[in-house]
């Protein structure tokens, strides 16, 4: 039985504590890896850790599951897939980050793993995959770490909630059945809707903004019935580096139902003064991202109030 182990590493310009920090919460990863779309704690302990991930692979949305050891002390994380893809008969690993001076660290990550049935060709394939995904993915890491870590002002979050007199599962239907969006919502121009696993989907739609200008965004969506959905932008505005979101949705004993759209943006300042004028910066693109996409999702939840509470 052949098990390859290799390592890969990169120096990012941040606290070793803080670099652990988001990679040990998995409710970071959707800012840190461009492919993670949503992370959800199975089972979670003191140190152990069950979580199910959804991400993006070769332009496809998957989901499977890793067991994770947690040692905040020497700032190492260990994780393990439970079921693994063939070629790969098994695969693991640990992430190790060393402080490296005041505000630098050094970041590790091992893998081990072998092929099915030991076939060379496999483990060639295995590889080639994890080396790519590697460096792909530190270089990630780096990058938005950093951005994340130095630019707080760049990143913006807000909700807006209205109340429903209408079941949550109306509402859920509303937001879930996309497809139909152009019909029902007057900013979606055109839409896209694929569903290869159940709920787990794939979103694209031409949107018309205030100005009368049309965008195209592609997002992944991971649902779960019938109280929130969550996405991950894959297609961008050009005012943004990442945007992610859920829909939220929270019945009372009387039947009302808080719904929720939450937006998580982080911006791209190369492009503010080609969008919004040279004279134009950060505080100007926030609030402009703010209006936009609050006018949008208040828009869409206006239309789900509607439907749900003609169902009553």
């Amino acid at each position: 039985m052949t098990v390859r182990e290799v390592a890969h590493e990169i120096t990012v310009e941040a606290p070793a504590a803080e670099v652990y920090r988001l990679i040990a919460e998995v409710g970071n990863w959707p800012l840190i890896f461009p492919p993670t779309v949503h992370v959800d704690h199975v089972e979670r302990g003191e140190r152990e850790e069950r979580i199910r991930i959804w991400a993006t692979a070769n332009g496809a949305a998957k989901g499977w599951t890793s067991h994770r050891t947690l040692d905040p002390a020497a700032r190492r994380i260990t994780f393990r897939q439970e079921v693994s893809s063939p070629p790969v008969a098994s695969m693991g690993g640990t992430w190790i980050i060393e402080p490296a001076g005041e505000n630098v660290c050094r970041v590790r990550l091992l893998h081990d793993y072998r092929a099915v049935d030991d076939d060379p060709a496999g483990l060639e394939w295995i590889d080639r995959a994890v080396d790519r995904n590697s460096r792909s993915e530190l270089a990630a890491l780096k990058t938005n770490v950093e951005r994340v870590t130095a630019s707080a002002e760049l990143t913006l979050s807000f909700i807006d909630s209205v109340e429903i007199k209408g079941s949550a599962k109306d509402v859920y239907d509303f937001l879930n059945e996309a497809q139909s969006w152009s019909e029902r919502l007057p900013h979606v121009v055109k839409v896209s809707l694929t569903e290869d696993s159940p709920g787990l989907q794939v979103l694209r739609m031409d949107t018309l903004t205030k100005d009368g200008s049309v965008h195209t965004t592609e997002s992944v969506r991971v649902c779960f019935p019938h109280s929130r959905i969550v996405y991950k932008q894959t297609t961008l505005p050009a005012l943004m580096t990442l945007h992610t979101g859920y829909w939220q949705l929270d019945e009372s004993a009387d039947g009302v139902t808080t719904a929720t759209s939450q937006h998580t943006v982080i911006l791209n300042t190369e492009n503010i003064s080609g969008i919004l004028g040279e004279g134009a910066g950060v505080p100007e693109a926030r609030a402009f991202i703010r209006d936009a996409l609050g006018n949008n999702s208040r828009a869409t939840l206006g239309h789900a109030k509607t439907y749900a509470e003609a169902r009553r």
